[in-house]
């Protein structure tokens, strides 16, 4: 039986060199990306939920931060993606797996470079064995 497991991507660009307004500019960049890829369910910019006091965002999302959903068996296809897009920029990834019996594990890496993305990837294939 195929494993069905749904995976959530939180993707939160963090390069200290960029303004608010350009770390949105990028995830705005590959959202729209995301969102024509077959393998990915779902894809959307994350909500601000609890904005802090004085906050400028009049947008209501977090900002330069994507979640997307995937399904356990296209999950390399979006690694293979997020690699040639994600390289060489600093970003944090979290991961929640939640397979169909309810459990779920959460996985929490930054990479600031390609190599630094594969160890992630890998790191996060080896802790959920997608």
């Amino acid at each position: 039986m195929a494993d069905t497991s749904d995976i959530k991507l939180t993707i939160t660009f963090i390069d200290q060199d960029l303004d608010e307004e350009e770390k949105d500019e990028e995830a705005e960049r590959l959202l729209t990306q995301m969102k024509e890829l077959n393998e990915v369910e779902e894809v959307n910019r994350v909500a601000e939920l609890n904005p802090p006091v004085g906050s400028k965002s009049i947008t209501g999302y977090v900002v330069g931060q994507i979640m997307a959903i995937v399904k356990s068996e296209s999950v390399k296809q979006v690694w293979a993606f997020l690699s040639d897009r994600l390289s060489n920029k600093p970003i944090e990834i979290e991961l929640e797996l939640t397979k169909q019996g309810g459990e779920s594990k959460k996985v929490k890496v930054k990479a600031s470079s390609r190599k630094e993305l594969e160890a992630a990837v890998n790191a996060i294939q080896e802790i959920t064995k997608v």
